[in-house]
């Protein structure tokens, strides 16, 4: 074909559309912070700069005038409230970590954030324009109350088959042998953490909680002021983290019992309703939400990965996220988006998976990984919805069948309350959970309740928290319940 033929085809080709990224669904874990092992709590230096550094990158990703992956109508500089949910639960760990994540994500504006007064004055926004964008504590969040400091009361959980659930894997085969053929190796460590775990608590039966000792004094201690440092070789510090990953994986899923993960199902049924409603609104709605934010704790992380899957992906998910990591499901479209007053179609609609393992970065981006035993990385939202809905939980019916008739359960049972579904299979929303039960709820997902997460560990070995400077009396026996506290 000559050149002049070709030039005239040219113009009658299709031309396709470039990609869209509609909204975003966020849930991240926070920054570095000191050990467990002695409260209070606190985030660090370290852990507020890896927030910030992810905010960034989440900025430049999504927010700015020239971002790749622009969200349309999005506020670049100046935040628009309604654009944005962000949530934590009530901690000063994930409080802290979610405010300076939007530090990064909207930078202080500068004398962009200046007003001229009538008296011809100027007032310039404190340090040198610092956004202000809250932080909401939401009592249905899927880790929505506790404390770095408080312990893991699974009583009071609310859902009595995931604290049952829970509580059998330390009556598991996998976890017995762990315990018996990783005693040898704690015991062997006595000499660096004896101060802290006696013979009597170093074991497996501790792996996260030591592991998270050890864990924070190598990120912030010189190694000649950790006891019998010599010890800690790379394969020794591998197997601790391996070991912990075995425990905290064991208390967050189970593939047999789905309810063991239960704040995996209702961060499930959260990301469907948010994704929807960024979905429903039109394209050039300003006021519409199109970014979702939410603070909490690595076991949620666990949860979610094996409802969905994930480790079937890569084994990357199977162990305990880093520090600032962060999962972001992407509503993405390749149709034109000239009607910018009318909404996208959902059957032109897909959703895409990304992980960072640690802070997102230049050098360490979110990857995009397959979800539900699947291999295509980017689902038709119907089919993405379809498959969130196996495992999702957002109803009073919903909750109430995996908890039992328990609680609030057992009072809307007797007081003959309706109950309504959170999300139908196209990710339409049709009602909501009860206020009783959303109080529940809101003491199931604490910051690790039936997963687990962090403190339990350190409940299971009877040790109670002190505040620094008490090291020799951080341990004491407290009581033989496998109670403990989230992280």
């Amino acid at each position: 074909m000559q050149l002049s033929s070709l030039l005239v085809v040219l113009p009658a080709l299709p031309l396709v559309a470039a990609e869209t990224v509609l909204g975003t669904y966020i849930f991240h874990r926070h920054g570095d912070r000191t050990t467990k092992s002695y409260s209070p709590v606190s985030l660090t230096p370290l852990g507020a700069d890896q927030a910030l550094a992810s905010g960034l990158w989440y900025r430049h990703q999504y927010l700015s005038a020239n971002a790749s992956s622009r969200i349309p109508g999005m506020a670049t500089d100046l935040p628009v409230l309604s654009q944005l949910s962000v949530t934590s639960p009530v901690d000063n760990v994930l409080q802290g970590s979610a405010q300076v994540f939007l530090m990064g994500l909207y930078p202080p504006a500068g004398s962009a954030a200046s007003q001229t007064l009538a008296d011809g004055s100027s007032v310039a926004m404190p340090l040198g324009g610092y956004q202000f964008i809250p932080v909401n504590a939401v009592s249905t969040a899927a880790s929505s109350r506790g404390s770095e400091d408080d312990l893991w009361l699974q009583g009071g959980s609310g859902c009595g088959n995931a604290v049952a659930s829970s509580n059998s894997y330390f009556h598991s085969s996998e976890y017995l042998a762990a315990l018996k053929s990783t005693q040898t190796f704690y015991q062997s460590l006595l000499p660096v953490y004896n101060t802290t775990f006696p013979s009597a608590t170093a074991s497996f039966k501790n792996a996260y909680a030591i592991y998270d000792y050890i864990h924070v004094s190598e990120i912030h201690n010189a190694s000649s002021t950790i006891s019998s440092a010599g010890l800690l070789t790379n394969e020794t510090l591998h197997q601790l983290q391996t070991r912990a990953d075995q425990h905290e994986w064991g208390l967050a899923f189970n593939s047999s019992e789905q309810v063991r993960a239960i704040s995996g199902s209702l961060l499930a049924a959260q990301i469907v309703q948010a994704l929807n409603n960024t979905l429903a609104a039109p394209v050039g709605k300003t006021s519409a939400q199109k970014m979702t934010i939410q603070f909490g704790p690595y076991g949620t992380f666990m949860a979610f990965f094996g409802l969905a899957k994930a480790p079937a992906a890569s084994p990357e998910f199977y162990g305990i996220v880093d520090y600032a990591s962060s999962m972001v499901f992407e509503l993405v479209t390749n149709a034109s988006l000239d009607d910018s007053a009318a909404a996208v179609s959902p059957d032109k609609v897909s959703v895409r998976f990304r992980f960072a393992n640690g802070t997102a970065s230049n050098a360490n981006p979110p990857r995009t990984f397959p979800l539900f035993g699947q291999t295509e990385t980017t689902l038709p939202w119907s089919t993405f919805v379809s498959e969130m809905n196996k495992f999702a939980i957002g109803s009073n019916e919903a909750w109430c069948k995996a908890c039992g008739p328990t609680g609030a359960c057992a009072e809307i049972a007797q007081n003959g309350s309706s109950v309504s579904t959170a999300a139908s299979t196209d990710g339409s929303s049709t009602g909501g959970i009860s206020t009783p039960v959303a109080g529940v709820i809101g003491a199931v997902v604490t910051l690790a309740v039936i997963l687990g997460l962090e403190g339990l560990i350190m409940a299971v070995a009877g040790l109670r928290l002190t505040k620094k400077g008490k090291k020799n009396d951080a341990v004491r026996k407290t009581s033989n319940s496998d109670n403990g506290s989230d992280a």
